[in-house]
């Protein structure tokens, strides 16, 4: 079947949740977790990911997780996870809800308020680092996850919530290194990853929700020119610079081709209908069967985001060269950070370049290796989960766009482990607010209690399960 038929879901009818409101006890507990999370630096360079994990696990202890559910753990001291199992009446397999602690760092100086407080502004927006990556999403998460153990349902199935460390730039991401060594602790049949998708506002209007079924494979590689070097006063034209220019000038020009997987074709479908005649034009000859590779790169030059959607890509990202003002550089490198779409190898890939690159004494090396990430199903009955969450949320059935993350996510580890990973959160974002990772990050109020309510939702409908007697 395919992925657009799934779209196609009959609508669920479910009265929404109370809660909207921002005096209602659980919002006013979220958005304490919220503020908790904040004020903690969970990032690699200056800060600790496990005082925050320690906090957060005290919170579940305290409304009765036995503590054997509640479980730090990780590959060093200050990059411990934070994992708490829901017990059920284990009659299906769990499912796994999923967001990091760990934040890219902020100086204080770089942002006009400080990044390590959450503090809302007459704007009605929330400011703070990790508000949008991840610590709103993983708020919302914790908010859900407590109210399902004091609802006294007894679940289904197991749910697991993993709160993970070092997603943003550790040697081994913590979500990495629970499937590497901890299995039987995260092993689920489906994992919700709350560090992807969510619901857009397009014109002042919630118009979609993205649900990430993919996403592209993360491989960086160096391009790097050696020469014997010498004093600057003799210039010679074997240059390591000159070589290694050469050698960008021939990646600049390297185009790879169309692979449009079902995954993006679903995403370009449902897109279609709500951007302009002349966009959507672009997208129906770009969806033409058997493809036009020649329509489909009308619609890739179109903005960087349909091209990243369309193929692979391999960009500069970081140089390096020489040693001294006044002598010739022996050394010069370029960092190459390319995304392949899912299903391609990086083997192909390192020879395409190389014939770019056309220069034998450049050498190509490899710096992080590519971990295949392939597709998740999308389940009538999972993306019927969402479904059931956006009434929740929002009162009504919202849209639901698959997408192919141009990003890498904790969800990789997984879906390489064979485990299936949906992206979505409830935290609606306008289009084109792109602060994650740089200065005043935020995220609207509003949004982050409409996701308290849709992540509490989404985990009560999966957990399934009647209230205990």
């Amino acid at each position: 079947m395919r992925v657009v038929l799934v779209l196609a879901l009959c609508a669920l009818t479910m009265a929404p949740l109370s809660g909207q409101s921002p005096n209602d006890p659980a919002q006013r507990e979220a958005r304490e977790i919220l503020a908790e999370m904040v004020s903690i630096n969970t990032s690699l360079q200056r800060g600790d990911v496990t005082p925050l994990a320690e906090k957060l696990a005290a919170r579940f202890r305290k409304v009765g997780v036995p503590a054997a559910d509640v479980q730090l753990i990780g590959p060093e001291a200050k990059n411990k996870n934070l994992i708490v199992r829901i017990r059920g009446k284990r009659s299906a397999k769990p499912v796994l809800f999923l967001a990091h602690l760990d934040v890219v760092d902020a100086l204080r100086a770089d942002w006009s308020l400080e990044p390590f407080a959450l503090t809302e502004q007459k704007d009605g927006w929330l400011y703070g680092r990790g508000t949008i990556d991840d610590k709103g999403p993983a708020a919302t998460l914790v908010a859900g996850a407590l109210a399902l153990v004091r609802s006294k349902v007894a679940p289904d199935r197991d749910i697991i919530l993993a709160l993970t460390s070092g997603e943003e730039n550790a040697d081994e991401p913590g979500a990495a290194w629970l499937v590497r060594t901890r299995r039987e602790l995260v092993d689920a049949e489906w994992v919700f990853n709350f560090d992807a998708g969510g619901p857009t506002i397009d014109r002042n209007k919630l118009a979609w929700i993205k649900l990430q079924g993919s996403e592209k494979v993360f491989w960086t590689v160096t391009l790097s020119a050696h020469n014997s070097g010498g004093h600057s006063s003799l210039p010679r034209p074997d240059n390591a610079i000159y070589s290694l220019v050469k050698a960008i000038r021939g990646l600049e020009a390297l185009t790879f081709p169309v692979d449009l997987t079902e995954v993006a074709r679903a995403q370009l479908t449902a897109r279609s209908p709500f951007v302009a005649a002349s966009e959507a034009a672009l997208i129906r000859d770009a969806l033409k069967e058997p493809l036009d590779s020649a329509a489909a790169f009308r619609l890739a030059r179109f903005s960087p985001s349909y091209n990243a959607l369309l193929r692979t890509t391999c960009i500069p990202t970081m140089l390096a060269g020489g040693h001294a003002e006044n002598a010739l550089p022996a050394l010069a490198t370029a960092t190459v950070n390319c995304r392949l779409i899912p299903g391609e190898n990086s083997a192909a890939i390192l020879k395409a370049l190389k014939l770019a690159v056309n220069d034998t004494a450049i050498v190509i090396t490899e710096v992080h290796p590519a971990r295949p990430s392939p597709p998740s199903p999308l389940l009538p009955e999972r993306l019927a989960l969402v479904n059931v969450a956006a009434r929740a949320a929002w009162g009504h059935e919202v849209p639901i766009t698959p997408v192919q993350e141009n990003v890498a996510t904790d969800g990789l580890y997984f879906r390489n482990a064979g485990v299936p990973v949906y992206g979505v959160t409830g935290i609606s974002m306008p289009v084109g607010e792109e602060r994650m990772h740089g200065r005043d990050e935020r995220i609207p109020a509003k949004s982050f209690r409409e996701g308290v309510v849709f992540a509490t939702a989404l985990m009560r409908e999966t957990a399934g399960g009647k209230a205990k007697r």
